[in-house]
């Protein structure tokens, strides 16, 4: 279980993902956690979720007010400061050129030390569920922002000429839903804190007290000896 070792010096994080409820379910123990460390996160959800209901009676606006609502409130509850929402129709996003250049600007214009996104190379978890294809598409938007768009000058140049953005560099990028993670995060202390954010997407999960209790009952077996440990894992790229 490790974080880099000068974690402590990063102060802005963004966390790239396709809908709402995506940044509490892969891993709002760990943004829970370093908002309580005094760090600056802001979320940039591609879409809002217009599509991920049964109720025949809903229309896809409808859906998008109250999805952006209940995500607003659960970010509120990590302690996450910027909410941003690019309300790309929910289902059909691509890695597309419009996308990157979108997701360069913010980059550039928040300036994260650490883009937290999806792994674009999972396809599936185990025998029972397929990969949301929005999962994988904004892993791959978000990817090709961070490197090499948002460093480099001559891509997407009218950043800087028309706004003044200047090239930025991350310095880590943390893939979530990974199936090679290189690192873990122990979100024990924070567990109660992504739990109540999860409790504020009312629209998605239909039984609170089966999520609560799944969530509580997902202890790390690497660390029994210690207690019950909850952790989540990532796949980290340290860029230079």
């Amino acid at each position: 279980m490790s974080e880099q070792n000068d974690q402590n010096h990063v102060q802005r994080v963004m966390g790239i993902f396709a809908h709402p409820d995506d940044p509490e379910f892969f891993c709002g123990g760990t943004f829970a956690k370093w908002a309580a460390e005094g760090r600056h996160i802001t979320f940039v959800l591609a879409t809002s979720g217009d599509k991920g209901t049964s109720d025949r009676a809903i229309s896809p606006q409808q859906l998008v007010n109250i999805r952006e609502a209940e995500e607003r409130a659960a970010a509120t509850r990590l302690g996450v400061q910027d909410v941003i929402f690019l309300r790309y129709p929910d289902g059909e996003l691509q890695p597309t050129l419009e996308l990157r250049r979108q997701l360069t600007r913010l980059i550039r214009l928040k300036q994260p030390d650490i883009v937290v996104t999806n792994d674009p190379t999972a396809r599936w978890y185990g025998r029972n569920y397929i990969n949301h294809p929005d999962h994988r598409a904004i892993g791959d938007a978000a990817l090709d922002a961070v490197f090499p768009a948002a460093r480099d000058h001559l891509n997407f140049p009218e950043l800087y000429r028309e706004e003044g953005l200047e090239p930025h560099k991350v310095r880590h990028v943390y893939l979530c839903g990974t199936h090679e993670p290189t690192d873990k995060i122990d979100v024990t202390g924070s567990l109660e804190t992504k739990i109540a954010a999860l409790h504020e997407h009312k629209s998605q999960i239909k039984d609170m007290d089966e999520m609560a209790r799944r969530q509580r009952e997902n202890v790390d077996p690497d660390f029994a000896a210690d207690g019950p440990r909850y952790t989540e894992s990532f796949k980290v790229f340290e860029l230079r």
